[in-house]
């Protein structure tokens, strides 16, 4: 089975978690794309969606959608959105699409978080995928310094430009032993904007798609 079917096998099982009635925030990449197009079938359970970037509200309205604001929600109940990388902790790297900003903060609003995966995605330890950080475009030297000393590789995403006007550094060769600690200390220098490290808002639930159906897993 190729990975696309296993993702889309994956975004298939999350419509299970869609009550009648839910507010609905959506993330950013592949595997959501494939949750998205299958939206428009259980459109009846949805009240409101939310979306954490231009590129998903785009794919939310061509389906039929109305897109709300997170403003205008507040906190809500389901957000649904892939990772890079995931521990068995739930534990996560987001941010390869580059929505990760907005990814955290859909994350924090929604009351139950599931994220949607294949199987190449879960790992013993986090940071075999380069980490994303989006930085201020001014302090994009100086967070890779800052990266540099902790023996990260820094690589400037040359030519992208997030949705917030920011810039992505990825991070190469950091092994994420204690995710908690590393997304604490380098969401405190000056200029990062977020990094995606999803370790204190971890996902509820995983939902890993792989040769064998859909395997679940919880905190």
């Amino acid at each position: 089975m190729d990975a696309s079917e296993k993702k889309r096998n994956a975004a298939k099982a999350a419509l299970e978690f869609i009550e009648p009635g839910t507010t609905l925030g959506v993330g950013t990449g592949s595997t959501v794309n494939f949750l998205i197009e299958m939206l428009p079938d259980i459109r009846d359970r949805i009240d409101r969606v939310v979306s954490s970037s231009k590129a998903s509200t785009a794919l939310l309205k061509e389906n039929g959608f109305e897109v709300a604001t997170l403003n205008e929600v507040g906190d809500y109940d389901l957000y649904i959105d892939g990772a890079d990388e995931s521990n068995k902790r739930l534990q996560l790297i987001k941010g390869g699409g580059g929505a990760l900003t907005r990814e955290k903060v859909l994350a924090e609003a929604a009351r139950r978080f599931i994220c949607i995966v294949d199987d190449t995605k879960l790992v013993g330890l986090l940071g075999s995928f380069p980490l994303p950080i989006e930085v201020l475009p001014m302090a994009q030297e100086m967070v890779s310094r800052r990266m540099l000393k902790m023996r990260g590789q820094p690589i400037w995403r040359e030519g992208f430009v997030t949705d917030n006007g920011n810039h992505i550094l990825d991070i190469h060769d950091l092994q994420i032993s204690n995710p908690l600690e590393m997304e604490a200390r380098i969401n405190r220098i000056p200029g990062v904007v977020t990094v995606g490290v999803f370790a204190n808002r971890a996902a509820d639930i995983l939902l890993i798609g792989g040769d064998d159906g859909v395997r679940e897993m919880r905190i």
